[in-house]
């Protein structure tokens, strides 16, 4: 279970005396006409130099962090030191990765592009310079994207953010385009994903929040003055809902890419983990559960969708109780092999409706409404499956964060931590009962 280690917001470190002014500032730039979709770097046909390309002590290889420069120019050893991402490949090398790749009749692990596709910046060779590493794992360029037409430039204060874009950077900094970079590992694409075959060779189950995950890794940049002027920017619960309703679309599609060549039946790993996989003696299923099936049904993973009820209920409560209806439908059409065109069409509408009702209308001080949303929620039993009460603690922490709530419920939400601290002894009544203490 990934916790939060600190009280920092999305922005890092951004005082939250001026959160309310950014996220409108933000909000700016996300109106109709802001543009989305930008090729993920795996994909953007540029020249990957290599990490060693921005290692220099003059770029961004110092020790320290300078000033005098709109960067901090210590980004390659916060990388290099701290970020999990740098030992992305290095774990590919490891006994178990070795096992996972022998059980999918691989040579290994670290050669094979289903798992260097997200291990590593895995572009095709002829894209890559004379100093790409493969080795490096997951690096600059992969989430900046080919640096061949922006290296020389992006660092100068001449140039602007806009003309780096241009010349081939990612937009990371925006939370929509950074939400679908992160997904297309920590869920998956139609092209890259960790599929049942690969869990059930051994792979770990994968989870992924936005905010959370971006908190847990170590700023490699500072919102100051020109951080401010030139990019997107807001507040930790603006990420949290981005966030949740990129991953529920992102689900979609990957449901709709992954039908089976009957067009019926999605791929497993997109289902619940543990309406299976548990102990025979310590039945977990509760029956109905908010999908309309029976007892015993094998139902989707659920999770991101779950999180959207109780943004909609905060936002648009009318889209929330439209979106319930979808997806109980949605539950269904998959259990009764029906075709499931329509209900994804559906439920790809009422996701962008809320996303879209969120974005023109949230502001940081409604943070204890969308907390208390979730503890409703809770004790009300609505997350009976392990992923759903995952993705509900951590967005407790970002709440109670944002609503400067945190040092008034610390032992609560060290109890509800508790109770989502191992997933193969989650306890459903357990979550219930400690949402139960909880009070404004």
């Amino acid at each position: 279970m990934m916790r939060r280690t600190d009280g920092t917001s999305s922005t890092k470190r951004l005082s939250t005396r001026t959160s309310g002014l950014l996220l409108l500032a933000g909000m700016a730039l996300l109106l109709p006409g802001f543009a989305f979709g930008a090729a993920l770097p795996q994909t953007d046909g540029q020249q990957h130099l290599g990490v060693a390309s921005c290692a220099s002590g003059v770029c961004h290889g110092s020790v320290k962090p300078r000033t005098g420069s709109d960067v901090l120019q210590n980004e390659y050893v916060t990388w290099s030191q701290r970020d999990r991402h740098r030992v992305a490949y290095q774990t590919l090398l490891t006994r178990e990765s070795q096992q996972i790749a022998s059980n999918l009749g691989l040579a290994n692990a670290h050669e094979a592009d289903v798992c260097l596709d997200c291990h590593a910046d895995n572009v095709p060779a002829e894209q890559r310079g004379a100093k790409f590493v493969i080795s490096d794992g997951v690096g600059c360029e992969a989430c900046h994207g080919g640096s061949e037409n922006y290296i020389a430039t992006h660092a100068d204060s001449a140039t602007n953010h806009q003309q780096n874009l241009d010349a081939g950077l990612f937009p990371s900094d925006v939370a929509v385009e950074r939400a679908s970079l992160c997904l297309s590992c920590h869920l998956g694409t139609a092209a890259k994903m960790a599929s049942h075959d690969i869990m059930g060779a051994g792979h770990p189950r994968l989870a992924f929040e936005l905010d959370t995950f971006g908190i847990l890794q170590p700023a490699h940049y500072a919102v100051d003055a020109d951080y401010l002027a030139d990019k997107w920017h807001s507040h930790s619960l603006t990420v949290w809902i981005i966030g949740q309703t990129r991953s529920a679309a992102a689900t979609l599609d990957l449901i709709d890419a992954r039908l089976d060549k009957g067009g019926l039946f999605p791929e497993l790993a997109l289902f619940d983990c543990q309406a299976c996989h548990h102990a025979m003696s310590e039945p977990r299923w509760q029956a109905d559960n908010g999908t309309g099936l029976p007892a015993g049904s094998v139902r989707l993973n659920d999770a991101n969708f779950v999180m959207l009820f109780a943004i909609g209920q905060v936002v648009a409560p009318e889209l929330a109780a439209t979106l319930r209806e979808q997806m109980l439908g949605l539950h269904q059409a998959v259990a009764r092999r029906q075709p499931l065109a329509a209900p994804i069409a559906a439920i790809d509408n009422s996701i962008q409706q809320i996303e879209d009702r969120a974005l023109a209308t949230v502001t940081p001080q409604q943070a204890a409404q969308f907390l208390q949303a979730l503890v409703n929620a809770g004790a009300d039993g609505q997350f009976g499956d392990y992923v759903a009460a995952e993705q509900a603690v951590m967005a407790i922490d970002m709440l109670l964060n944002v609503a400067d709530l945190r040092s008034q419920h610390g032992d609560w939400l060290d109890l509800v931590y508790t109770t989502v601290g191992d997933e193969d002894y989650y306890d459903p009544a357990q979550l219930a009962r400690a949402m139960l203490e909880f009070g404004l």
